[in-house]
């Protein structure tokens, strides 16, 4: 997956001086690769523009320039479901779990979209309960659930779709050290099924800690990498 030439640019102005929008470029000319089986970071200071070019290979903001590719599909335009569809998974930072269902349920709801039996669907939903070590909270509502708890059962959800890539925006905000680890293992395991990851968050050490390589992005454009 990769992306080239990004650029988004906004009008902004003091609330008291709408009349006096000047064009500020946020994201100038950002390219990022990131391979089947990697776990890469995209990382940087508040206003560097990293969550904008993130949410720009996400599909939340349309670039003005530059392109998003997956192999030969051109992605640049193409709406989030769509995305999905391709193979690109995506999980916000807040909570995107179905609140009022149980941990079962929220993983029957998605494998009621595919093609697949009853007991199939059921089958793979226990699947991914042991899988995840969530079986304790299988009946319990998405609500209820710690912030680990959580975390772990919208990682095997976003699995039911077989993604080629899965972008985390924030993994580690509001979790304890231990739920830290719990993630950092999960991703750890997304790589080893040849799964692509891209990580954006502030907690810079825990990220570091499980990547492959790194973008430090300051200024709107791609300061290191590696």
């Amino acid at each position: 997956m990769t992306a080239r030439g990004l650029a988004k640019s906004y009008r902004v102005a003091p609330a008291w001086q709408a009349w006096n929008r000047h064009v500020r470029r946020v994201v100038n000319g950002v390219s990022l690769r990131i391979e089947r089986g990697e776990v890469v970071g995209l990382l940087g200071p508040n206003g560097a523009g990293k969550t904008t070019s993130f949410n720009m290979v996400v599909g939340l903001i349309r670039p003005e320039a530059g392109e998003i590719r997956l192999d030969e599909s051109d992605l640049t335009r193409m709406p989030m479901h769509r995305r999905a569809r391709a193979g690109i998974g995506y999980l916000p930072q807040e909570a995107s779990i179905f609140r009022k269902l149980s941990v079962r349920d929220n993983f029957l709801a998605i494998l009621e979209t595919l093609a697949l039996d009853r007991c199939e669907r059921e089958r793979r939903a226990q699947a991914l309960l042991e899988e995840f070590r969530l079986t304790h909270v299988a009946e319990s509502f998405g609500e209820t659930l710690s912030g680990g708890e959580r975390r772990r059962a919208e990682i095997a959800r976003s699995l039911i779709r077989n993604p080629a890539f899965i972008l985390f925006d924030e993994p580690f905000a509001g979790v304890d050290p231990i739920a830290v680890g719990e993630i950092q293992r999960q991703i750890e395991a997304l790589k080893a099924r040849k799964i692509g990851v891209l990580i954006t968050d502030h907690n810079v050490r825990d990220t570091l800690q499980i990547c492959d390589r790194a973008y430090i992005i300051a200024q709107g454009e791609i300061l290191e990498e590696g």
